[in-house]
């Protein structure tokens, strides 16, 4: 597994936040291996969520790896992690190299077509203490993340995640901003995501 990322890091200058992405993390024909393995070989799962007291199936699957006895909850839906990988533990590595942040949990989102999305959140729960640090990476088709600020409805941006991209959200990031994947009419692939994150 080779990360020698072809482009510079680009730094988003947005006000309360500290956001890098990579274009290229991963190179083309690396992601596709690794889009492969995980779309064949992890044990997905859709789970419900109460909206309004009402219950739904997520609009996408999910998956939880991590350290054990770090179990993950968000939306009131409490996951257990697998094991490690040996992939996944390798791009643990990489990713940590870069972000200087031990990870101990990553959670892994299927967007199955474009109808699958995310709605607007935070990554800000008590277990990823001040300031988590959350490094996202994709891998298949290109879907829109949107941000938006809490305070200041001036301040929004849209980043196209790439094939192989990685996206690191820092500091201030969480308790300020918002961020989604939505819906879209276009015709879509499938895309995988993997956030790593550091449960306290």
């Amino acid at each position: 597994m080779n990360t020698l990322f072809q482009s510079e890091p680009i730094a988003l200058h947005l006000p309360d936040a500290e956001i890098i992405y990579f274009p290229d993390f991963f190179d083309k024909k690396e992601a596709n291996a690794i889009f492969a393995e995980l779309l064949a070989k992890t044990p997905w799962q859709q789970d419900e969520i109460t909206v309004y007291g009402k219950k739904h199936l997520q609009p996408r699957m999910t998956a939880l790896y991590g350290n054990e006895g770090k179990s993950y909850s968000y939306s009131n839906i409490k996951m257990q992690p697998n094991h490690w990988t040996l992939l996944l533990q390798k791009m643990k590595f990489y990713v940590e190299s870069v972000s200087s942040t031990n990870f101990t949990t990553v959670l892994l989102n299927y967007y199955r077509d474009g109808n699958d999305s995310i709605g607007w959140h935070a990554d800000n729960e008590k277990e990823l203490g001040t300031n988590p640090v959350i490094a996202s990476v994709s891998f298949g088709a290109e879907r829109t993340f949107q941000l938006k600020h809490n305070s200041d409805k001036n301040q929004k941006k849209n980043i196209v995640l790439e094939h192989g991209s990685l996206l690191l959200l820092k500091g201030p990031t969480q308790h300020f901003w918002k961020h989604q994947i939505p819906k879209t009419s276009k015709p879509m692939g499938p895309r995988i995501n993997l956030t790593f994150r550091t449960i306290k």
